[in-house]
């Protein structure tokens, strides 16, 4: 390039053609789909201080917990359907089979571990549902926390009542 830039319009093309350059030459990514010689998924899944261990595989929306079927471990509603978020999202619902152990927390977290398991287990099977599923901020582990109790008070953050005499 010996021509000079002698204007604004002049520096915006040559920035242009740079972008459209470093765009075109730019490296697709292509996942390729991990599966073990029984044909399934694994994924960690982990909330609050669950952890859970995920399988999936092909079948007809069969899901175990610990060896128990979802209603029995699960017995609210709205943990059943938290699992099931990750298959509504995809588009896969009652198209695979889920056997996770989950260890660690309450029956809330357990929920969230399992669903974040899926939805890593999914996206590893099928990588073509990942933009779904991250979207959905599904892949993400969720960081929160119970807050560790402080010397001097309470509670975490709970103070005692102050009283002046």
């Amino acid at each position: 390039m010996t021509d000079e830039i002698k204007s604004l319009d002049d520096l915006k093309d040559v920035v242009e053609t740079v972008e459209a350059v470093e765009v075109a030459a730019a490296p697709v990514i292509t996942r390729e789909p991990v599966r073990d010689a029984l044909g399934r998924s694994y994924a960690t899944g982990k909330r609050k201080d669950a952890v859970a261990r995920v399988w999936i595989k092909p079948g007809s929306g069969k899901v175990t917990v610990n060896g128990r079927p979802i209603e029995t471990y699960f017995a609210r509603p709205v943990l059943r359907m938290v699992l099931n978020q990750a298959f509504e999202v995809a588009g896969v619902v009652g198209e695979f089979d889920v056997m996770a152990t989950v260890k660690g927390g309450g029956l809330s977290g357990q929920a969230g571990a399992v669903k974040h398991g899926i939805s890593k287990a999914l996206q590893i099977y099928e990588p073509s549902l990942r933009p779904a599923l991250k979207a959905a901020g599904f892949l993400t582990r969720d960081s929160r926390v119970v807050e560790r109790k402080k010397y001097g008070r309470r509670k975490a953050r709970r103070s005692f009542q102050f009283s002046k005499r």
